[in-house]
């Protein structure tokens, strides 16, 4: 489990395609510091498994269900990553419960920036839209962030310097693919209601 804090912004160092599938090396000082074989670390969102760790860098392969169902496809060398090790048992839950499933992908759609924040607009498939609500949690390429309006197909999200400063969300423009995460709790919740109608 993950809380959406975002620990570091990483970098990819090369992508090797196996076909089916592709395996990621990622430069991660913060993340990779007491790191193993088999631990899982969230790169936009998508929890990921170390397959080998040296230095500062780790690999992760990503099978083809995830490379389709999240933008982790349209990344190559060089790209900015937000990276979070799970969180550990008795510590603090700083942003929300986020799994590193992700639901599906949106699209930055518009930055209004402030003196001192910024909205970023961003679409919402349709099937996600019931889950996403005024004051809500969303997780946005792994980033806990909370909706300030929801609409039927895209919503919005209030940035603080420090989130533009330190996560991927500072450098992404308009036609950009994210991750999207919407909270668990309303999907138990509709499931425990009898589903959606």
């Amino acid at each position: 489990m993950f809380t959406g804090i975002v620990e570091e912004l990483g970098e990819i160092t090369a992508v090797e395609n196996l076909g089916d599938a592709c395996r990621f090396r990622l430069r991660g000082p913060v993340v990779t510091e007491g790191a193993k074989h088999g631990d899982s670390i969230a790169v936009n969102g998508v929890c990921l498994t170390v397959v080998d760790h040296e230095g500062d860098e780790f690999t992760a392969d990503v099978m083809a269900e995830t490379l389709n169902r999240s933008s982790l496809g349209a990344l190559d060398v060089g790209s900015r990553v937000n990276l979070e090790r799970p969180t550990a048992v008795g510590a603090r839950l700083g942003g929300h419960i986020v799994q590193g499933h992700v639901d599906g992908t949106g699209e930055v759609l518009e930055r209004k920036p402030s003196e001192n924040w910024e909205i970023i607009k961003i679409s919402l498939p349709g099937d996600l839209a019931r889950y996403v609500v005024e004051k809500g949690s969303i997780t946005v390429d792994g980033i806990s962030l909370t909706v300030v309006d929801a609409g039927p197909d895209c919503f919005t999200v209030s940035l603080i310097p420090t989130t533009l400063a330190l996560t991927t969300l500072g450098l992404k423009q308009p036609g950009d693919p994210v991750n999207l995460e919407v909270d668990i709790v309303a999907k138990y919740v509709e499931s425990l209601l009898g589903g959606a109608k």
